[in-house]
This record gives structure tokens, sequence and C-alpha cells, in this order.
């Protein structure tokens, strides 16, 4: 286990009250754990910047409609076989369609895809969630 460290934080009372009614709703235990929980989030937030192994999810919506983008994106999934490990295709609603590719692999390779997914014409939205593993 590593070593903890403590500080001191001045906030104003107001957002102090608010953040402990958040805190007991997600109950836990301690404000301590919440802090640490929230910088370990602001930390990760980053992570796509970071080298290494990464595993994480590769989440976007998109038209099924279109069938030009369907296409590229089937391609660059299989382009990046090895990167996926699993892929789940949900049906929102008539027009639109949820992917999520469970990944792991050498973090320039996994932004590459992340990179080429997001920047598909027609793809509505894309998030990557992912942390380094090595």
């Amino acid at each position: 286990m590593s070593e903890l460290a403590r500080f001191g934080v001045s906030i104003d009372k107001n957002l102090l009250e608010l953040f402990d009614k958040q805190i007991r709703t997600q109950s836990y235990e301690t404000r301590s754990k919440a802090i640490s929980d929230l910088i370990k989030e602001y930390v990760e937030a980053d992570i796509i910047n970071t080298d290494g192994v990464f595993a994480g999810a590769v989440t976007f919506l998109y038209s099924h409609h279109n069938k030009d983008l369907v296409s590229k994106l089937l391609e660059v999934q299989h382009d990046n076989h090895d990167l996926i490990i699993s892929m789940q295709h949900i049906h929102l609603d008539h027009d639109i369609c949820l992917e999520i590719l469970a990944i792991r692999g050498e973090s320039s390779l996994v932004k590459s895809l992340y990179y080429k997914i997001k920047a598909l014409k027609g793809v509505k939205l894309a998030s990557i969630s992912a942390t380094a593993i090595s």
C-alpha cells in the first residue's frame, strides 16, 4: 500500500455542504475517499496522453442508415482487431445505434483507433474511458 499524505483545503461553506450531500447520496463513508476518487478521475481524465498499455472502452453513437459510415466503422474495427477484445452493438431506436468496444493495447494504437472512429463523418458522439494497466 502506498503512503498516505494529508493536506488542508479551503472551500466555500455552501459548496462543501453540497459536496457532503452529494457524497452521502453516493454512499461514501468519508470525505477523504470521495476526494481521493475525484482526484483519480481528474488525473486519469488525461490518461489518453500517457504511454503504456491501456484497457477500457470506446463508445460511440451513429445512425445505422448511413451505410457508408457503417462500412467505414467495420473497416476501422477490422483493421484494429488486435486491440478490440469485445464489441457490443445496441439499437437505441430505429435510427441511432450505440457501440461499445472493449479495448486493450499500447496507448498510441488505442489513441489512433479512438481518433479514427471519432473523426468519421456521421459519428454523433465518441468517448473513451481507459486506464493504464502497465
